[in-house]
């Protein structure tokens, strides 16, 4: 450091600090999605023991950032942490559990499609309808987690939108709080090419976008009802 330098060495330490941090971000997310797409495979299976350690050497990275991204998947409902054992990958839904998971959908999200076309500014419907065009121009959720990862996120994104522009902050809460699409997806492994996940809605933006709030709830309500029966005949064909 110059002796003409104002500035203390700890100033010079502080400055220099905020140009880890993208570079922090970036390993953290990184080692984030590579543990997800683990357990959405199964190569970390259903109610498997989570190894911070085992991981951390897998990923050839410190313990550090395996147990930020842990912390982030038990928030997404993909991991469990208990005393004494650790993390372990949540177990996958039973056919009982996904009836109960649409249930409650079918409770909530027909209502937040109502209320989104009556109440949703122009910001919001624009961001409906975008997000409905960017799945469009994705493939249908095919193969492993990592090449329908985008799908899945817009999917869960779609949902999330709907619900924000009902403009009802507790009904958004717990509709995010069900996880729903991480627990379809890796229940569901290898979809079919010709899902009509992006059919359906786009039924459901054309009755907000018209401010019709009845289609609007009939729409999502079909859109979930179909989406159960495609989830129930897994089941059937095991």
């Amino acid at each position: 450091m110059s002796e003409h330098d104002p500035r203390a060495p700890g100033d010079l330490a502080r400055a220099s600090e905020p140009s880890t941090l993208p570079v922090r971000k970036a390993l953290s997310d990184s080692v984030y999605e590579d543990i997800k797409a683990r357990v959405m495979d199964h190569e970390i299976a259903p109610g498997a023991r989570v190894g911070i350690e085992a991981l951390a050497r897998a990923l050839n990275v410190s313990p550090t950032p395996v147990r930020e991204a842990l912390a982030r998947l038990e928030s997404d409902g993909l991991v469990v942490k208990r005393s004494l054992s650790g993390y372990r990958a949540t177990e996958l839904l039973t056919r009982q559990g996904v009836e109960e998971l649409f249930e409650m959908r079918l409770l909530l999200e027909p209502r937040a499609a109502a209320l989104a076309a009556r109440n949703a500014d122009e910001s919001q419907l624009d961001a409906i309808e975008a997000t409905l065009e960017a799945m469009q121009a994705l493939p249908g959720p095919t193969g492993p987690y990592v090449s329908y990862r985008d799908f899945a996120a817009l999917d869960q994104r779609f949902h999330e939108t709907v619900a924000e522009a009902a403009h009802r902050p507790l009904l958004a809460d717990a509709m995010e709080r069900l996880h729903s699409h991480l627990h379809i997806f890796r229940l569901s492994g290898v979809q079919d090419a010709g899902d009509p996940t992006v059919d359906e809605h786009e039924r459901v933006v054309r009755a907000i976008l018209r401010r019709r709030a009845e289609r609007a709830a009939e729409a999502m309500a079909e859109h979930l009802t179909r989406s159960l029966e495609r989830q129930l005949s897994r089941f059937d064909e095991q």
